[in-house]
């Protein structure tokens, strides 16, 4: 199993956790973090050393990514395991892709590349290397069905997640107002203020700048500037999201020059938790978008790369929108401030805006519904277990 980011990390080990419930015996290698060795995955290399954003920012970490590439090729060649799962990460991916190819070994990709985004020329390259393809967003399959690559969409992870928490309520966060998602988010969020502009009553906003170093450094202190300007003008409290995976000791550096003056705390244990203690998120684009859209959380999303990504990206990448929830919907029904517009004073004014319109908050929040919706339903861990051991089977009849 490769997975590559803190995401899918965790992705595959409750993919692990499925399949030992479904056959004992499977012994699980590969490249992950914490979570995949936790649930008794042999880590051969770490993921931390791979991850990167961005089209240049890769040339940071490009002796760790070739090392990494390296191991996980002599591993394949050496091991020659029943199956490689590949999550997500699809630059490094493909490539091992390849290598499996090369050795006969069957490859199941476990959360599509974007390729139905940029970079759409792939698919002919995936068609060739990977044998079935588990995919979590619903316009995906029929993406690669057109393609005449074997598919199955299987729900999205996170709804397993929710699932665990047993359907966490989500009320309103405008008084009076009923929410679509009843049943379905986290209990015991904060009552919004009847009047969010009061001084006497605060206003919890959530930070969740990204989990990879290089979003930090990029996203965080503009984050932080924003929450200067909204604390000069009304009673407003903000909690930092500590993305799994992402260097506690980096936000902390961050944080340290605006401790002084606003309202701050940093939370560790998890974007649940934050959702629980704030009326509102500002958030990197990426799976806690959808996270927030799921618990019924308004969110704006925010994104920055350095100037040269940002140029070249726009020549490639063929979609409207870049958060997930959007993309879901298939039309903004949430704000996204990507690179300039990322600027401390829109995402101020951003924010102000939207707490001063409850209507904007509710049918943000009825929007969601409606994605959560699109998603499926919980179990997708145990769909693709499903997949990979009917691969397994195969491979052994074919063997036999």
């Amino acid at each position: 199993m490769i997975a590559g980011e803190a995401s899918g990390d965790l992705h595959g080990a409750n993919l692990v956790k499925a399949l030992n419930g479904k056959k004992q015996n499977i012994v699980f290698s590969g490249i992950g973090g914490k979570f995949m060795q936790d649930a008794g995955v042999e880590i051969v290399v770490d993921a931390a050393t791979l991850s990167v954003v961005g089209i240049t920012e890769v040339f940071s970490k490009l002796p760790g990514i070739l090392s990494g590439m390296a191991a996980a090729k002599s591993f394949l060649k050496n091991s020659r395991p029943d199956l490689l799962i590949l999550i997500d990460f699809p630059d490094f991916n493909l490539r091992i892709a390849a290598v499996a190819k090369k050795w006969h070994i069957p490859v199941l990709y476990y959360i599509s590349p974007q390729i139905w985004a940029w970079r759409s020329g792939r698919v002919t390259k995936i068609g060739r290397l990977v044998d079935h393809i588990a995919v979590i967003l619903p316009f995906e399959a029929s993406f690669y069905r057109k393609h005449h690559i074997p598919v199955t969409f299987v729900g999205h992870p996170l709804l397993d997640e929710i699932h665990g928490n047993r359907g966490l309520e989500v009320p309103s966060t405008v008084e009076g107002a009923s929410s679509p998602l009843s049943g379905s988010g986290i209990e015991g969020r904060v009552p919004f203020p009847a009047s969010p502009s009061s001084t006497h009553t605060p206003v919890f906003i959530g930070l969740s700048p990204g989990s990879r170093e290089s979003e930090l450094f990029r996203l965080l202190p503009v984050m932080l500037q924003a929450a200067r300007i909204l604390s000069g003008k009304m009673d407003i409290r903000f909690v930092v999201s500590v993305a799994p995976g992402a260097p506690l000791e980096a936000i902390k550096t961050i944080c340290a020059p605006f401790q002084d003056d606003l309202h701050l705390e940093i939370d560790t244990n998890g974007v649940s938790s934050v959702f629980t203690k704030t009326h509102l998120v500002v958030a990197a684009s990426g799976t806690v978008t959808l996270e927030a859209a799921i618990a019924g959380m308004p969110v704006i999303i925010v994104y920055k790369v350095s100037p040269l990504s940002y140029q070249l990206g726009r020549t490639l990448i063929k979609v409207k929108h870049i958060g997930l929830v959007n993309l879901i919907a298939e039309r903004e029904i949430v704000p996204e401030l990507i690179q300039d517009r990322a600027s401390p004073e829109l995402i101020a004014e951003t924010v102000l805006q939207l707490l001063k319109t409850p209507a904007a908050l509710d049918a943000m929040r009825h929007a969601f519904g409606n994605v959560r919706y699109r998603l499926g339903g919980p179990g997708a861990s145990s769909r693709v277990a499903d997949i990979a051991l009917n691969m397994l089977e195969n491979r052994k009849t074919v063997k036999a």
